[in-house]
């Protein structure tokens, strides 16, 4: 069952990686409304690496528990967190493209804001 965790965890981060992947790439080629389309999959996958997490503490617990030696996992489990910490860098790099475009959008809009005198749309009746 361990065995069976890890590798489904190993799956999903893979397939958030290739998706993070896009993301940069879309981002790169102004293709902004492309990442809106895998966000709700991106999230239910964090969700599930979430909840996998959780079981696998639990069912090494349980072997140890049981008096089994965890340590024949610890392979596995290396490269579990090797896989998680390459996603977390995949993460991070996508942050540091995300938050200077979503900063010059921000400051677009303030400076439109300002410029319509604190309203964005000057509307007239």
């Amino acid at each position: 069952m361990i065995e069976q965790t890890v590798e489904t965890m190993l799956e999903l981060i893979n397939k958030m990686k290739e998706s993070i992947k896009l993301d940069i790439e879309d981002i790169k080629q102004a293709r902004h409304e492309k990442l809106l389309d895998r966000n709700s999959e991106k999230e239910e996958m964090i969700n599930e690496i979430s909840s996998l997490k959780i079981e696998l503490n639990k069912l090494i617990v349980e072997k140890m528990k049981a008096g089994e030696d965890v340590n024949i996992y610890r392979q596995k489990v290396d490269y579990l967190e090797e896989e998680l910490r390459s996603l977390y860098k995949l993460n991070k790099e996508l942050a540091s493209i995300v938050l200077p475009v979503q900063q010059m959008y921000k400051e677009i809009v303030e400076d439109l804001t300002k410029n319509n005198g604190g309203a964005l749309l000057d509307v007239k009746a």
